[in-house]
């Protein structure tokens, strides 16, 4: 259950992701573009998992480092409560970008052609910024370092080989995104409650989860009708 939820939470919260490789991988000629593609998202994938395993490493420092409000707070409950807060931040503007109008999309790229290996290595780094909410959606969702890696492997194996469907079905039923960006809300005041030593059981969240998509098959079944 961890592993299956976890996997479509990183593949619907990674279409966006697409659209950035896309401008960048459009500067190359089209023989090179799919080479750039798939390279890039490999070594997306390399990047995240580094990140994941050093804020997974942070989690387990819980010694005592500061006392505030009655509370001792280890580095492990700073690193949780950042994370909380900023999957909150983030959902909260991405549901209103979506509800109050579309964003303005990314800058123009300069029509410069740009090599295959810096193509590939721009797309790596601009991940590890979009990678952030993946991450600590991980660490929110699930215990077991392993699960946490399968998710995302599989998460950019599906993306590199079904991206343009994925995106056209998220195009089509938007509020599958907004679902999506509600479950990081229960993810991010998980992690804020769990770095304030308040432990909402997995449980709870992946019944809410369930629920919630049941109730959206639904009504997308009655729409279609």
């Amino acid at each position: 259950m961890a592993f299956a939820t976890l996997a479509a939470l990183e593949i619907v919260l990674g279409v966006d992701n697409l659209i950035f490789l896309a401008v960048l991988v459009a500067r190359l000629p089209p023989p090179q573009q799919n080479a750039a593609r798939l390279g890039g998202l490999l070594l997306a994938m390399a990047t995240r998992i580094v990140l994941l395993y050093s804020v997974v490493w942070l989690t387990h420092l819980t010694q005592p480092w500061l006392r505030l409000a009655g509370q001792t707070l280890a580095a492990r409950d700073v690193v949780l409560f950042l994370g909380g807060l900023f999957l909150l931040g983030k959902s909260v503007l991405e549901i209103h970008h979506s509800l109050e109008g579309a964003r303005a999309g990314p800058a123009a790229p300069p029509r410069r052609r740009a090599g295959v290996a810096l193509t590939i290595l721009q797309i790596g780094l601009i991940d590890i910024v979009f990678s952030l909410d993946s991450v600590f959606t991980a660490v929110g969702l699930v215990r077991d370092f392993t699960i946490m890696v399968a998710a995302i492997v599989v998460a950019i194996l599906t993306m590199m080989w079904v991206s343009r469907p994925i995106g056209a079905f998220i195009e089509r039923h938007p509020t599958i995104k907004v679902l999506a960006l509600s479950f990081l809300i229960l993810i991010g005041v998980a992690l804020v409650a769990e770095a304030l030593h308040f432990e909402i059981p997995r449980g709870y969240l992946y019944f809410a989860m369930a629920f919630a998509v049941a109730v959206e098959l639904v009504n997308m079944r009655v729409r279609r009708r």
